[in-house]
This record gives C-alpha cells, sequence and structure tokens, in this order.
C-alpha cells in the first residue's frame, strides 16, 4: 500500500494551530508526524528543534543567529526544550492507542554545522572537532528522544526524517563564511559520511527507520545510501536527471522513498492529475507502486496558507489510497 505523509512543517503561530496541525496529519495521512510551527520563531524552527534534542551540548541565541556554548544552554535553548515537550504533549494526548506508523523530523548533522556558530564564531563547519562533537550530541539525544516518543506513542513504528537542505551546499563548497568574502571548503563525500552515519546508526540503533529528506536538484543518494539511510525524501519537481536514476535505483533496492509529488503554494491540481505525475514517474523509471513509496508535499508547508497545506495533505491522502488500489 502506497503510503501519505508531509516534511514537517505547518502554517500556524500558537498552541491552537498546533493542536490543529496535529489532528490534521492524524485525520488524513497514512504516515502521520509531529508537526512543526516555525511561525513560533526559531525556538521552534529545524535547527531550534535540533538544539533541543542535542545532548550536553549548550547553545544560545546571537544576532547572527544559534552559536554553541560550550557550557549550559541558555535561555533560548531552554525556550526550544519546553516547545518541543508541549508539541510533545499535545501529540501524546492524540494518540492514545494509535498504533501504526508515525514520524519525527531534526535537523542533520551537516545542516547544523553549516548553520550553528563555533563559541569563538564561525560556523561549526569550519571546525573538524566541533562538527565531530555536534555529531556524536545530535546522536546521542535522537535515541533519548525516539526513546520519549515510543514512551508516549508505544504503539507507533518510529520513522525519524533526517533534513539535510544544506548537505549538497556544504560537500560543493557554497557556504559562505562569516564575512560573507569567501566560501568554506568543501566537505567531499568520504568527509562527510562518518557524521551522517554516526547520526543514522543511532536512529536505527533505537529502533527506529531513518530517512533523509532533501528538497534540491543535486541530492546525494549515494551517499545517503552508503551511510545507512533506510529512505530518502525528494522533490520530483526539482530533480535532476542523475537525481531521478537515483530516486529509482533507491527504490528498487528496497529503500523507502519520500516522493515530493504536490507543490507548497497553492495550485489548480486534482487527484487525478497527482496520480498521473506519480504514474508518469514510475512508467519512466520501469517500476511499479510498493509499499516503500510515500507521497508527500515537495518541502515543508510552513509558508502555506492554513487552507492549502490542508488541501496538500488531502491531495497525497487520496492520490495514495487511488495508487493503492
Amino acid at each position: 500500500m502506497t503510503l501519505a505523509s508531509g516534511v514537517g512543517s505547518m502554517p500556524g503561530d500558537d498552541a491552537r494551530e498546533y493542536d490543529e496541525a496535529v489532528r490534521l496529519v492524524l485525520g488524513e495521512l497514512s504516515l502521520p508526524y509531529l508537526p512543526e510551527l516555525p511561525g513560533r520563531g526559531v525556538h521552534a524552527d529545524m535547527v531550534g528543534r535540533a538544539l533541543a534534542v542535542v545532548a550536553d551540548l549548550g547553545a544560545d541565541l546571537q544576532p547572527a543567529g544559534w552559536r554553541l556554548t560550550g557550557s549550559g544552554g541558555g535561555i533560548d535553548q531552554r525556550r526550544a526544550v519546553s516547545l518541543l515537550a508541549q508539541d510533545l504533549d499535545a501529540l501524546e494526548a492524540q494518540t492514545q492507542e494509535y498504533v501504526g506508523p508515525l514520524k519525527i523530523q531534526v535537523a542533520g548533522p551537516w545542516t547544523l554545522a553549516a548553520t550553528v556558530e563555533r563559541p569563538r564564531g564561525d560556523k561549526v563547519l569550519a571546525d573538524h572537532g566541533a562538527r565531530r562533537e555536534l555529531a556524536e550530541a545530535l546522536a546521542e539525544g535522537l535515541r533519548s528522544h525516539v526513546a520519549d516518543v515510543r514512551r508516549r506513542v508505544p504503539g507507533a513504528e518510529l520513522v525519524v526524517q533526517v533534513d539535510e537542505p544544506a548537505l549538497p551546499a556544504v560537500l560543493a563548497a557554497r557556504i559562505p563564511t562569516a564575512s560573507g568574502f569567501s566560501r568554506h571548503r568543501s566537505v567531499d563525500p568520504q568527509g562527510a559520511a562518518p557524521a551522517l552515519a554516526e547520526v543514522l546508526g543511532a536512529i536505527s540503533s533505537a529502533g527506529a527507520t531513518s530517512v533523509v529528506h532533501c528538497c534540491a536538484a543535486d541530492i546525494p543518494i549515494d551517499l545517503l545510501r552508503k551511510t545507512g539511510a533506510q529512505g530518502i525524501s525528494v522533490d520530483l519537481s526539482v530533480l535532476s536527471a542523475e537525481g531521478i536514476d537515483g530516486v529509482a535505483t533507491a527504490l528498487d533496492a528496497g529503500l523507502w522513498v519520500f516522493l515530493g509529488i504536490v507543490p507548497t503554494s497553492p495550485a489548480e491540481l486534482t487527484e487525478k492529475q497527482v496520480v498521473e505525475r506519480v504514474e508518469r514517474f514510475l512508467d519512466m523509471v520501469g517500476l511499479d507502486p510498493t509499499d516503500r513509496l510515500v507521497l508527500s508535499p515537495g518541502c515543508g508547508l510552513a509558508g502555506a496558507d492554513r487552507a492549502w497545506a490542508r488541501q496538500a495533505l488531502v491531495l497525497v491522502a487520496s492520490a495514495a489510497k487511488h495508487l493503492g488500489t
């Protein structure tokens, strides 16, 4: 059976809208997820969420963004931890006796390294030791996070989506330095592998399924497969020809493939058109629908209005049901 899910973020900026988002994903999707509402501020966005998960690594907010402190976390990190706990409370309250797949999301080690600053300035990406420490802290935090979610929703078959939007830029030396006048050195696939393997291995050891999301044209699918990803999540509309081949290879090899098939902005789109897009893709690569294929919007829905966010999820859910018949 083809499943339906979403990437993670949803529109909204308060607790009431969060509760509505949880009801929506649980009511419409065969693979629901813990929603993210970055409209509540940096404490609730992708990076803030990840820094709420990392273990034994302090961070605070500076004018340039999040910065590691090398000591206990500041008030902003505590706020991020509190928001995540509140969101998990809301999920737990609405998943009593729930049995089935459930997805949670976290920013990956290379996106964090390209975004978060070191205590003495510039990105963690500039420091080999800091990069390793951050990946290890994320891996350890994820083990505890998965255990917490499993305690709250004991019937869940957990999927952990590792968001790596910055990974292609890290590999291609496109991350600017603090001055903005130059770029950080590229990290080759061999150098990028250990951090990814550390985090993906932690997810597997915790008994969850790991899926890496990247809505870029040049997602490094081969690297992700070699470092232990059990699935990939892509935006079909932006994939290069090489990327399409990589997705087909992953699907044929039995990996989970989250296929971003619905745009994140309002569009005149019907269930029939969504189904046709999926079928054209499968025909092009010579594959059939499988139970490892998951339909989703192309990326997060935080920038959409509430009506389209709902419609986008309804579309992927109805298309998945059609493909499963």
